[in-house]
């Protein structure tokens, strides 16, 4: 029998998780109500928040320093977003005019200002000076300002959250830094824009705090050490070094590097080296090197930028979101280029049949720009036949995305199925909650891998903020180490719940959606077997899944009950629960319950805890429901 466990004292509902993280990627929400009252604006959960996922809740310090742009910069009534270069902004002020004509809006002419903003602003000293061996502390920073009308700051809203191509905190306290005193936060701007349509999506409420061994950090130091390395090594390290973190994060998604240790990279990241010893890419590609990865802000800028690409080297038709995907990824598919197929059960037949009569149309133009898919999905983690997509796409002609951010190449190869890879590195490459990024990775034994690899290598433009690399960099250096013992946690909390669902025909357990149970087949095929010649251990199920119960009465007393961290986000070292379609999808509950999407769905994604100590909150939990319903 598992042993009963009770965590400590709660952080305070809106706090980030883990609490007193500056730069928290996750917020707390302990209580299933505490997610009802965000999503209808309940004022007692709006403003207690004061965090949130990065591209639904905007961090406090980016609102103060884009409030202060819009004071310097704007005209009574106009609010601002911040972006990291001049394209991106472009691209902003594009889509808001675009989408505010769609939506049968007054028209909309975004204005643009570039801020450079030096060290020697704030004395009024000289010229903006920027070396390499500058401290990133001491670095000058560019801010590219989009300047529109407060009304339509929703609109501006849709952009930053679908793109993931905004500027990230740990900019915004660096130009904060930069400024003068006299340029003090002055409430008006965004501050002005109600809260529900300025952070809409997730908001922050209680948790509870990690044990001892969840808070240490990679290197195994405890917290105070953690906030030493935080101010030591991330804000001042000179910016080569941000290069070379970034060297060592593409090389690490590459599968290039013979000897990872990271007992041997304290102070420094050693897979960035020039001299580190490379090989052969673990990937299962041949060829696959470094610079056939490319990084990004976030994992919805590696997606968006996915499509982006697909829209530039093929020609225009409509794309497939294959499965119920997360919400982004639909909406980035509907919103640019030529629309999307939708087919959230991810039944190939049906794919099939659209290629079939697209093909009969006009059999001189593929037909259908590209098919993105994530595997497995999330939230619902179903996996595709990849070696069937994969022949459809080689018949037809068009290109596949995999987003492997829920099975990570830990536990499966998907690479030899797609042309381009991408993943959210956010998640459980760095495990920590406390920095965002993404990947693209293009497949070089794929048809259209030239044209792919040309317009990359002609259009990118690195906007990954130095001080988030070097965190990611550190963070994911002990990745191979933590995601074996989060796979084999999820695997015996998932077996417990399986086996109550089936030990009664009365259990409050309706389904448990992992992919040890959810086409296994397809899982298994691509499901790392190990091979002692690559040195690459067996592959697991992964540290995700969701449960549905029978009653509401019943999910709302489990959620609750469950002693762990509750809010959004997943890939974490400490187990983080929600109750995901009432986060995502509470403006159309029964459109996603209308394809197995139900709004009992509690989506939990498993950390590093002890497992006896982990089976055990979530006996007690499915107790409290069995309780409810009695």
């Amino acid at each position: 029998m598992p042993t009963k466990t009770k965590t400590s004292t709660d952080v305070p509902l809106g706090l980030a998780v883990p609490a007193d993280t500056a730069h928290a990627i996750s917020v707390s929400l302990p209580k299933w109500q505490d997610n009802v009252g965000y999503e209808e604006a309940e004022k007692r959960v709006v403003d207690a928040m004061v965090s949130g996922y990065p591209r639904f809740f905007i961090h406090l310090s980016i609102v103060k320093l884009a409030d202060s742009c819009a004071q310097k910069f704007g005209t009574r009534n106009e609010s601002c977003m911040l972006f990291p270069s001049h394209r991106i902004a472009e691209l902003c002020r594009s889509f808001i005019q675009d989408r505010s004509s769609k939506l049968g809006l007054p028209p909309v002419t975004p204005r643009l200002i570039h801020f450079s903003i030096c060290p020697e602003d704030k004395l009024k000293q000289g010229p903006c000076v920027n070396e390499d061996t500058t401290p990133l502390s001491a670095a000058s920073a560019n801010l590219h300002i989009v300047l529109f009308p407060a009304d339509a700051f929703p609109v501006a809203k849709e952009f930053w959250q679908h793109t993931g191509l905004g500027i990230s905190s740990r900019l915004a306290e660096h130009c904060l830094s930069l400024l003068p005193a006299e340029n003090a936060f002055i409430p008006n701007g965004l501050k002005n824009t109600p809260r529900k349509a300025l952070n809409k999506h997730y908001s922050a409420t209680k948790a509870s705090p990690p044990s001892p061994t969840e808070t240490r950090t990679a290197e195994g130091l405890g917290l105070d050490h953690s906030v030493y390395l935080e101010e030591r090594y991330g804000r001042n390290l000179p910016i080569a070094s941000a290069a070379a973190a970034k060297r060592a994060l593409r090389r690490r998604i590459a599968g290039v590097v013979v000897r990872d240790n990271p007992g041997e990279c304290i102070d420094q990241p050693c897979a960035g080296n020039n001299e580190v010893a490379l090989g052969p890419s673990t990937r299962g590609i041949e060829g696959l090197s470094e610079n056939d990865v490319f990084l990004f802000p976030t994992g919805m800028g590696a997606i968006w930028s996915a499509h982006q690409l697909c829209l530039a080297v093929r020609p225009p038709q409509k794309s497939v979101c294959l499965g119920f995907t997360y919400t982004d990824t639909l909406k980035v598919l509907e919103k640019w280029g030529e629309g999307c197929h939708f087919l959230a059960d991810g039944n190939l037949d049906d794919l099939e049949k659209i290629l079939e009569e697209g093909h009969a149309r006009d059999p001189n133009t593929p037909p259908i720009l590209s098919l993105f898919t994530e595997f497995p999905s999330n939230p619902l983690l179903r996996s595709a036949d990849l070696p069937r997509l994969r022949a459809l796409a080689d018949k037809y002609d068009f290109l596949v995305v995999i987003d492997e951010t829920v099975g990570c190449f830990i536990n499966v190869e998907v690479f030899p199925y797609a042309d381009i890879v991408v993943s959210s590195l956010t998640k459980v490459f760095s495990g920590y909650s406390n920095v965002m990024g993404g990947s693209l990775c293009l497949n070089p034994q794929r048809r259209h891998y030239e044209a792919l690899k040309a317009r990359m290598t002609a259009n990118y433009e690195d906007t990954y903020f130095d001080q988030d690399a070097i965190y990611m960099e550190r963070n994911s250096r002990d990745f191979q180490r933590r995601v074996p013992i989060i796979d084999a946690n999820a695997e015996a909390v998932c077996n417990f719940l399986q086996a109550k669902k089936l030990a009664s025909p009365t259990s409050v357990v309706k389904e448990v959606f992992y992919p040890k149970f959810s086409s296994r087949e397809n899982y298994d095929f691509c499901r790392i077997k190990g091979d002692p010649a690559r040195d690459l251990p067996e592959g697991g199920y992964g540290g995700l899944f969701s449960v549905t119960f029978t009653s509401m009465p019943a999910a709302m007393a489990f959620f609750d009950a469950l002693a762990c961290y509750k809010g959004p986000s997943l890939g974490t070292n400490f187990t983080l629960a929600c109750p995901y379609t009432i986060l995502a999808h509470y403006q159309e509950l029964k459109w996603a319950e209308g394809f197995g999407v139900e709004p009992t769905l509690v989506r939990v994604s498993v950390g590093m805890e002890e497992t006896e100590v982990l089976l055990g909150c979530f006996e007690t939990a499915l107790e409290a429901a069995e309780q409810a319903v009695a």
